[in-house]
Formats: structure tokens, sequence, C-alpha cells
């Protein structure tokens, strides 16, 4: 185990800004995974997201003496990785998410359909045919690998903005308010985008355990 892996985002970047390369590597080797991800949602390609999070990292050392902490580190990490990458993005003539949020209503996400089968549900949003808890079954636990795979096939094929909030949310961890301030969410949208996605990817996970 590396000898930063149980040390602090706040410790290695208080360590950082006084100048020790030692914890600014040690942060790069922590977040750059999750960085490439999802900068490979904005990007064409591999190649380009890797340049993207090699940017967001050069941006990251030009701002570090500047970094208050008034949010988390790993917040204002994704908000600069989220704006090269829409730069790169429009560079590259690709569509970009989130480009025209703002214009849209809080509920809106270029999805119409409704997240759930109203008939699931009775008064006040209570489930009136629960999902099936296939992490309790002991044959379904031992296929886990296969749940996964099935989860992110079925990720994938979300539209782009629900993509990207289920990922930070349920993959990488993050919390609602740091999705909402890395892509300038408000709460709404962000909790409506999840919901629909998460609808979705249970959905399909309860299709292939039917199947």
């Amino acid at each position: 185990m590396p000898p930063d892996a149980d040390v602090a985002d706040e410790e290695l970047v208080a360590r950082a800004q006084d100048g020790d390369e030692a914890a600014f590597s040690a942060l790069v080797r922590r977040h750059s995974p999750a960085l490439l991800r999802l900068a490979r949602m904005y990007t064409p390609s591999q190649a380009v997201a890797e340049e993207v999070v090699q940017e967001t990292w050069l941006g990251v050392l030009r701002g570090l003496e500047r970094f208050e902490g008034r949010s988390a580190f790993r917040t204002w990490l994704f908000r600069i990785l989220v704006n090269r990458a829409k730069t790169r993005g429009v560079r590259e003539h690709r569509s970009v998410p989130f480009a025209s949020l703002g214009g849209a209503g809080d509920g809106d996400d270029g999805d119409d359909g409704p997240s759930v089968d109203p008939t699931r549900f009775v008064e006040e949003g209570a489930w009136a045919s629960p999902p099936r808890r296939w992490e309790t079954d002991p044959e379904l636990a031992l296929r886990s690998s296969e749940i996964r795979r099935i989860a992110e096939e079925a990720i994938a094929q979300l539209p782009e903005r629900q993509r990207i909030v289920i990922t930070l949310r349920d993959l990488e961890g993050l919390s609602s308010e740091e999705v909402r301030n890395a892509l300038d969410l408000t709460e709404t949208n962000q909790r409506v985008l999840l919901h629909r996605a998460r609808a979705k990817v249970r959905q399909a996970l309860e299709n292939w355990i039917d199947a």
C-alpha cells in the first residue's frame, strides 16, 4: 500500500502547497483514474481524454497556492476537469454534455419518458412493487462481476447527462453537493438525473435476472 494511501486529501494538499512534490504526486495517483473516466465522457478518444487530465493537473499546479479549501479539493479538481473537457469537446467538434443546462428546466434531461413505471408506486412515492434485492441472493452474489458488467453496459446506454451524474455519484462516490458544484447543477436537476439513471440501470439488472 502506498505510504499516502490513508492520508486525507486536505493533508496532502497542505503539504503540496508547501512544496512537497511527493504529496502532489500522491494526489495525482489518487484522482487521475476518476478524472480520466470523466474526461472520456466528454471527449472523442482516450488520447484526448488523457490530454485533458494532464491539462487539469497543470491547472491545479498553477492554482494550488490560491486554493483555500472553501470546497473539497475533489470538488475543485473535478470542476477544473469539466471546464477543460468541455473546451476540448468543442474543439474536437463533439457535442458537450451540460453545455445548455442553463436554459433547461430543472427536471429536463432530454428524456421525456417516466423514470420508473408509475404503477410501482402508491401514494407519496412509496413502492407498491419494490425492486428486487439481487444482492441478497447467494447465487446472484457469486455472479457479481456479471452484474457489474450489465450495470456498466446499462450506464453506457444512458443519455449523457444521466450517465455522467450516475458515474460521479455511484461509481466515483461523490456526494450530491460535490456533483452539483462540479457540474453546475441545481439540486432538483441533479436529483432527477440521478433518479432516472438509477431506475434505468435497475430495470436492466432486473431484466437480466428475470431472463
